[in-house]
């Protein structure tokens, strides 16, 4: 579905290309995405590392430091400092949650979860088949994952 998904920031200094599918994809109604984003919600493509090519010019690194949640590394346009992908707390540097309005085709990454719906704006209406959590859910990603996702989510957290 998304393989060779291709990205990038508003001037276009960094292009950027997914390598597969992500795992999965969330839309997250925190009030951290909604301030980063600058909108009601941000919708992430959890996907390896490794399967995050940039393609042109260099995404820089930077912390986004979060009161109790720990560090997260951003990276983002040096020129126009579009937010691309960055890391998180749970995943460490295994995983990249890429923005998927910065994709080219965003509109093919359906989200599978709602996360953080407790500060949801309330004009937002979430589909009834989709699963919606107050904050993170208790265990796991909040989905059921096919068998290839499972084992790729293991093999980059290490696990066997």
């Amino acid at each position: 579905m998304s393989d060779g998904l291709e990205g990038g920031c508003e001037c276009g200094d960094v292009r950027y290309r997914l390598i597969g599918a992500p795992i999965v994809v969330n839309c997250c109604h925190c009030r951290d995405c909604q301030r980063i984003s600058g909108s009601a919600f941000a919708i992430n493509a959890m996907i390896e590392t490794d399967r995050v090519e940039v393609i042109c010019g260099e995404a820089e690194q930077s912390s986004l430091e979060r009161e109790g949640a720990g560090d997260t590394h951003a990276w983002r346009c040096g020129r126009c400092l579009t937010l691309l992908f960055a890391d998180h707390p749970l995943f460490g540097a295994a995983m990249r949650f890429v923005r998927v309005g910065t994709l080219d085709e965003g509109e093919r990454l359906v989200p599978q979860a709602h996360f953080f719906v407790r500060s949801k704006h309330p004009w937002v209406t979430l589909p009834e088949d989709v699963p919606a959590f107050e904050t993170l859910p208790d265990k796991g990603l909040g989905v059921e994952l096919g068998a290839e996702a499972r084992a790729r989510l293991r093999a980059a957290m290490g696990e066997r």
